[in-house]
């Protein structure tokens, strides 16, 4: 790899050039992580200390949780340090990590929302087979293939860019290390390597979403034949996570959906799917889930009581 690489680092231009507006973004993006953490992992401890919540959908959504925090967690903290930073520098290896993480947990989380499409498709329409088609073993193995799956795209990405020779200029019109701010610094040709990149992580997205779309136009169908109350019922629960699916997919099939070429709007998309949707991942699964509601009233009581003790 050294002999193919004369650059050593990168420099990330950030999000703004103005050091007023650094130190109001660091301040911003510092809460804004901050209520990333503590909301996740919140939803993943009520989840596992609420016997309320022992259905299958609760157990993929703690591992959703689980997966944002850590999503988030490869570029916020290196983001809000560099806002402090006058030379916002990242090794080449720090770089490629970084690369590698993302898309890890980037498609273990696309994955993780297409189980959870698969079970609320059988949860509703073949409510009588629930329990046995997801027991605890089979949510297992779909949670482990997520994470395989997750780690499979991103070695393919990884891969493809890790050969690649970088001669320089070494500067990165973004802040962190994604795929196509990348290729604009290899030095040769990098139009099927772009092709590729397409059709690994933009034709997964858009598969996984026309999938996620597909079952809930099913569900759709089979609650015409439920009664109403049943209907919003289901409909609520089911809101939740096309709401998640929606924030989370529309961003990522807008930047790798398309040739290697990078726009102005990158940055700004990148902090949605980076930072937004993970902070808005508990806000809507708990404000739209009475049961969670009910679970986090209680784990707030034990505490409480708890500390009075």
């Amino acid at each position: 790899m050294a002999n193919t690489h004369n650059v050593t680092e990168f420099i990330f231009l950030g999000l703004s050039p103005n050091q007023k507006v650094q130190k109001l973004f660091f301040v911003l993006f510092l809460l804004l992580y901050l209520a990333v953490v503590l909301g996740n992992f919140l939803i993943v401890f009520t989840v596992m200390t609420s016997r309320r919540l022992g259905s299958p959908m609760y157990f993929f959504l703690s591992y959703l949780s689980f997966v944002e925090i850590c999503y988030s967690s490869t570029t916020a903290p290196k983001l809000i340090k560099d806002l402090l930073a006058e030379r916002k520098a990242i090794s080449l290896w720090g770089c490629m990590t970084q690369l590698f993480f993302t898309h890890f947990f980037g498609g273990t989380e696309i994955f993780l929302l297409t189980v959870m499409a698969y079970d609320r498709y059988v949860a509703i329409c073949r409510p009588l087979n629930y329990t046995t088609i997801m027991n605890r073993q089979v949510c297992a193995v779909l949670v482990g293939m997520a994470w395989a799956g997750g780690f499979v795209h991103s070695f393919a990405q990884i891969l493809l860019i890790f050969h690649l020779p970088f001669c320089g200029p070494n500067v990165i019109d973004h802040y962190f290390c994604d795929l196509l701010p990348l290729l604009k610094l290899a030095c040769s040709d990098t139009f099927l390597i772009g092709l590729l990149i397409v059709a690994n992580g933009g034709t997964l997205s858009v598969i996984s979403f026309v999938i996620i779309l597909a079952s809930y136009v099913v569900i759709l169908l089979h609650l015409r034949t439920r009664s109403s109350e049943e209907g919003s019922k289901a409909l609520s629960t089911c809101g939740s996570h096309i709401t998640v699916v929606t924030l989370f997919f529309g961003p990522c099939i807008f930047i790798y959906l398309r040739p290697s070429t990078t726009l102005s709007i990158d940055k700004t998309v990148a902090v949605f799917y980076t930072v937004i949707t993970p902070l808005l991942n508990p806000v809507i699964y708990s404000l739209r889930n009475a049961e969670m509601k009910k679970a986090m009233k209680k784990l707030w009581i034990r505490t409480m009581k708890l500390d009075e003790k």
